[in-house]
């Protein structure tokens, strides 16, 4: 009799355990990569109406047809700041993406300018700020104004003050490098496979990006105030060949991850060469990633010397100059700019490790 109950005893005991391992596997399947799309502008915020096109209105269509086609893939999580022609604050954007865990931030815009400038561009928080930059980012913050309280909830915020849009660089940091990334893979897939004119990856002081703790970009898919580009996103055609250029990057960009290539910079090769004193914060300006081994020599480099290299995963990245002092990194970074790397940032160290831009100006400021 007891050998009987021992024997139903093990029995329950394996049973239990197999089941609890197939329900555990079951949630570690059911774990998606969540995805927020954000249509820039709605309601009573028409966004930029150049030749008459409305930007709320294509940049509503385009989201709605990534979505529509992201969600065919069952290990992908879509969620939206708005389906329909409604007015959503900038902050509610970023806490709908915040309260989802969302892996990725993509807004969509287009944009307006008073020349024959035309082409596409994708941006991500930086910190640095050009002039042009900066009127793109003031365009598309002054939103907050229709917004009740903005004062209270974007804490003073003005986005006609350069310093208050560099107060806000510092926060995406953390999640630059995979930024730049799925931006880069959008830019190359307008360019490439689209053969749209591409103005490239920027950095700019978006609030909307500000609010996210992930992965953001904001997305101009082009010029409603260039009459044939306006033509061309107001149209089905053109909708439907933007959005599958952003699906693509997206998907590109989530394969990387599942290829285990690491993109956080928190592991460093003994090529990222520390000051005498392991306790220095040292200052150096990140101007390029490839997933190919280059000579570090000036020729390689438009002619940048003191050029630093460490692998990471399966990607190789390039650093020009060091410092201890992050006002000469200004003067770095414009040198790197002059030199055609229009992409660069800064990169803390301390003790070997990354750290983030605030920690290292509060280190050097005491």
């Amino acid at each position: 009799m007891k050998t009987i109950e021992w024997r139903h005893f093990v029995f329950f005991v394996i049973a239990l355990t197999f089941f609890s391992f197939i329900s555990a596997n079951a949630r570690s399947q059911d774990h998606k990569f969540v995805v927020v799309l954000d249509a820039g502008h709605g309601g009573n915020d028409p966004g930029n109406i150049g030749n008459g096109f409305k930007e709320k209105d294509i940049a509503l269509k385009i989201v709605l047809m990534v979505g529509k086609e992201l969600e065919k893939n069952p290990n992908i999580e879509v969620i939206y700041t708005r389906e329909k022609d409604v007015f959503v604050d900038l902050f509610v954007r970023g806490k709908i993406a915040n309260k989802a865990n969302a892996d990725l931030f993509v807004s969509v815009h287009c944009n307006a300018h008073g020349s024959s400038a035309h082409g596409t561009e994708t941006f991500v928080l930086g910190t640095h700020r050009n002039q042009t930059n900066f009127e793109v980012a003031k365009k598309e913050n002054s939103v907050i104004f229709l917004e009740d309280d903005y004062e209270k909830n974007y804490q003073g915020f003005d986005p006609n003050s350069p310093e208050s849009v560099m107060s806000i660089l510092l926060s995406q940091e953390e999640y630059l490098d995979q930024s730049i990334l799925l931006a880069s893979l959008i830019e190359k897939n307008f360019s490439g496979g689209l053969k749209r004119k591409s103005r490239g990856v920027k950095q700019a002081g978006f609030i909307v990006l500000h609010q996210t703790v992930m992965p953001s970009v904001l997305i101009e898919t082009g010029f409603l105030t260039y009459k044939s580009e306006g033509t061309y996103l107001n149209s089905r055609k053109g909708q439907s060949e933007m959005s599958q250029a952003i699906v693509s990057a997206v998907l590109q960009y989530k394969n990387s991850l599942n290829s285990n290539i690491d993109y956080s910079l928190e592991d460093f090769g003994d090529e990222v060469t520390m000051s005498d004193n392991p306790n220095d914060v040292v200052f150096k300006v990140q101007i390029a990633a490839s997933s190919k081994s280059i000579d570090t020599e000036p020729y390689n480099f438009k002619g940048l010397n003191g050029i630093s290299m460490y692998k990471e995963g399966n990607l190789y990245k390039y650093f020009y100059g060091q410092t201890s002092s992050y006002e000469a990194t200004k003067t770095m970074i414009q040198e790197a700019k002059s030199k055609g790397f229009s992409s660069s940032f800064v990169v803390p160290f301390k003790a070997g490790k990354k750290i983030t831009l605030s920690e290292a100006l509060k280190t050097t400021a005491n």
